[in-house]
C-alpha cells in the first residue's frame, strides 16, 4: 500500500526513532516510543509492526556492534544461543499473524512489576560477572522463548532478557546488557524477515528511522559503558514499570 508522508513527517519520525534507540539500547523500551508514532503518524498496524522491526534491527545492530568493538561479546560462544533465538522469533511472528496476542496483556504486566522490583533491590546485580549453577541449556531455551515473545507480543523484550542473563547466566550487568542487545537484534531481524515476506514493511520510512536509530544506539551504548550500574539499573527499572503502565492502560481503560 502506498502512502504520502511528507518530508515533515519523515523528519518527525526519524528524530523519534533516534531517542527510541538512544533509550533501548540502554534500557529497552524502544519500540514503546516508535510504534504510538506510527500509528499517530496514519501507518495501519502491520506495516507499523513491520517498519518498527526494521528500523529496530538498525539501532539494535548498532548497540550489539559498539559492545562487541568494546570487548563485551564473543559471537562464537553465544552461537547457539542466536540459532535458538532465530527459530524462534520466526515461529512467534507467523503465529501472531494468526493468534491474537491480546491475552498477554493480561498477566506481562505483572511480571514486569515482579521483575522490576528485582532489578531495584537485588544485590546480586553488579557490574561483575557471577558463578551460577544452572546448566547452560537452560538459559539456552529461556531465551530462546523470550525470542518467540518478541516476534509474537514485544514488550517488555529487553527487561526479560536482562532478567534472564543475570539471573540465569551470572552476568553483570554491562555484560547482560550486550548480550541482551545482541539477542534482541537477532530476534528483531527474524521477525522483520517475516513482515518483508508478507509485504508489510515500508521500506523507505524503515530505513529513514534505521538511520535515526542506529545514531541514537550508538550513542546511548557509549553512555552505558561510560555509567554503567549508575545508569543502567534505574533506566531498566523506569521503563520496565512505564511498558507495564502502558499495558495496563490499554487493558482496562
Amino acid at each position: 500500500m502506498d502512502f504520502n508522508i511528507g518530508i515533515d513527517l519523515y523528519f518527525i519520525l526519524f528524530c523519534v526513532a533516534f531517542v527510541a534507540g538512544f533509550i533501548d539500547s540502554i534500557a529497552g523500551g524502544g519500540g514503546m516510543i516508535t510504534i504510538p508514532a506510527l500509528l499517530l503518524a496514519g501507518i495501519p498496524p502491520h506495516q507499523a509492526l513491520g517498519v518498527n522491526k526494521l528500523q529496530s534491527c538498525f539501532g539494535s545492530f548498532s548497540a550489539t556492534r559498539h559492545f562487541y568493538k568494546k570487548g563485551h561479546l564473543k559471537i562464537k560462544e553465544n552461537l547457539i544461543s542466536i540459532i535458538f533465538v532465530f527459530i524462534f522469533a520466526i515461529m512467534g511472528t507467523i503465529l501472531v499473524n494468526i493468534f491474537n496476542a491480546d491475552f498477554l496483556s493480561k498477566f506481562i504486566p505483572f511480571l514486569l512489576i515482579a521483575f522490576a522490583i528485582y532489578f531495584l533491590l537485588s544485590p546480586k546485580i553488579s557490574e561483575e560477572n557471577r558463578h551460577v549453577h544452572y546448566a547452560k541449556w537452560i538459559l539456552i531455551f529461556v531465551l530462546g522463548c523470550i525470542g518467540f515473545y518478541d516476534g509474537f507480543f514485544g514488550p517488555g523484550t529487553g527487561s526479560f532478557l536482562m532478567f534472564a542473563l543475570i539471573m540465569l547466566g551470572g552476568y553483570g550487568i554491562k555484560e547482560a546488557l550486550a548480550h541482551a542487545k545482541l539477542y534482541n537484534f537477532t530476534s528483531n531481524f527474524a521477525s522483520m524477515l517475516v513482515f518483508a515476506l508478507s509485504g508489510h514493511i515500508l521500506w523507505l520510512l524503515g530505513f529513514i528511522m534505521g538511520v535515526g536509530q542506529f545514531i541514537g544506539a550508538n550513542l546511548g551504548s557509549r553512555v552505558a559503558l561510560k555509567y554503567g550500574i549508575k545508569i543502567i539499573k534505574p533506566l531498566v527499572v523506569t521503563i520496565s514499570l512505564i511498558v507495564c503502565a502502558k499495558l495496563l492502560y490499554n487493558e482496562y481503560f
